[in-house]
């Protein structure tokens, strides 16, 4: 069997881990085979396979890996759902104390507590979304 077919057997072999455990090096390490296999195929000699199998897979993980570890920190578009609404400003209905109370925040009307259960908001005051406890906006 020729040689560029046991790169083909050895990128495969790399593949399923890829597959299993969601690890991308063991995909790159499969397209240095790849590279390999095509050295390979040109009739290109042992050494020189082993040596384009490590510069392809050391490269790409050089330099693929640290580009997609930041678009995966990055976040990806404006907040929605109840993230939308922590930070925002809210103004209070009815007063707002530790044990409940309602306010308008973005256009609704919602029911809210106190972040300090000691502190009170009446009717008019601002006051901010701190977060957003089920149903309940949690104000300071």
């Amino acid at each position: 069997m020729d040689t560029w077919v046991w790169w083909l057997v050895a990128a495969v072999g790399l593949g399923i881990p890829l597959v299993v455990t969601a690890m991308p090096e063991f995909g790159m390490l499969a397209v240095g085979a790849v590279a390999a296999a095509v050295t390979a195929a040109l009739h290109g000699g042992a050494v020189a396979q082993f040596v384009v199998f490590a510069v392809v897979s050391v490269a790409l993980i050089a330099v693929v890996r640290p580009i997609a570890n930041r678009q995966r920190t990055q976040r990806s578009g404006p907040a929605m759902g109840i993230d939308a609404l922590r930070g925002r400003q809210a103004v209070v209905l009815e007063r707002v104390d530790g044990n409940g109370g309602r306010i308008k925040l973005a256009g609704e009307i919602w029911s809210a507590r106190s972040l300090d259960a000691e502190r009170t908001y009446e009717v008019g005051q601002h006051v901010d979304v701190v977060e957003i406890d089920g149903a309940t906006a949690v104000v300071l």
